[in-house]
């Protein structure tokens, strides 16, 4: 699958990751999914970490219920949900991989671990204890 961003989305979300550093940053995506499979991103939300922490996350649930709101009066479809590791790798931890709970969602883990940020996409299903992660082609479009 692959899923698009726009740059001026991905520096508002490495922004805000870094301002909120060490803690990990999060939020929401929202778009449309296109007739040949590609997911657009079409909106961004930054959100709230109430778990102020760097090891995992939870969304403020009146913003996530606001963006929701905001979602479908524009059109837009949730996508899925975006967050950063301050000091790990991009992929999916082990939490990480234990509370994704729509298998329809797109992941995006942003790492500052390393000096340049480093963005990926991935799908996450399965049960419990046996889930299955794919990295998802990431396409970082100027506008």
């Amino acid at each position: 699958m692959k899923i698009t961003i726009r740059r001026s989305d991905l520096d508002r979300i490495t922004e805000h990751a870094r301002a909120e550093s060490p803690d990990e940053a999060c939020g929401l995506i929202a778009g449309r999914d296109d007739a040949d499979g590609t997911r657009i991103i079409e909106k961004v939300y930054i959100l709230t970490n109430t778990d102020h922490t760097n090891e995992h996350f939870t969304i403020d649930p009146r913003e996530q219920l606001a963006a929701v709101k905001d979602m479908r009066a524009n059109g837009l479809s949730p996508l899925g949900n975006w967050h950063s590791h301050p000091e790990t790798p991009s992929r999916p931890s082990d939490e990480d991989k234990r509370l994704a709970n729509d298998s329809r969602a797109s992941y995006l883990i942003l790492s500052l671990e390393k000096e340049d940020p480093v963005l990926n996409a991935f799908h996450i299903e399965g049960e419990p204890g046996d889930r299955t992660v794919r990295k998802e082609e990431l396409i970082i479009t100027e506008e």
